[in-house]
């Protein structure tokens, strides 16, 4: 899939948190919206509890729902992640491990938002993604 990665010089440099400003679609393909994903196991076992753990498996768990659609991690263009904002952790955590999933050459966009809770008290991040699978 050809997907432009811009990060104007006028804007700050995301790219060192692990994210673009804006990624642009110039292929035609399949267009995928995800639900949230959190840190649970196909048995709906909680797999971490420290947000990095919780972080990492929620991408691994956003990697099989693509690949079954004939994608991968790549074919992102835009994240949105809403953590539980309690104070009790930093945010770097989350910001690590987008760079471990992502690198920071062409990362794909993506929102942050604190939230108070998670449709589970032990959740402490859920992921959404969408994108193009070409």
């Amino acid at each position: 899939m050809a997907l432009t990665y811009i990060n104007p010089k006028t804007l700050f440099n995301s790219k060192q948190y692990g994210f673009s400003q804006l990624v642009v679609s110039n292929a035609s393909g399949k267009l995928f919206y995800t639900s949230g994903q959190v840190a649970v196991d196909v048995e709906e076992k909680i797999v971490a509890k420290d947000i990095a753990g919780q972080t990492r498996q929620a991408f691994v768990n956003l990697a099989t729902a693509i690949q079954e659609a004939g994608g991968n991690l790549k074919d992102i263009m835009m994240l949105r992640i809403y953590f539980v904002n309690n104070g009790t952790f930093k945010i770097e955590e989350i910001g690590v491990v987008l760079r471990e999933f992502f690198g920071t050459e062409n990362p794909p966009a993506s929102t942050w938002v604190g939230v108070s809770s998670l449709a589970r008290p032990e959740f402490l991040i859920e992921i959404e993604a969408n994108g193009v699978i070409s």
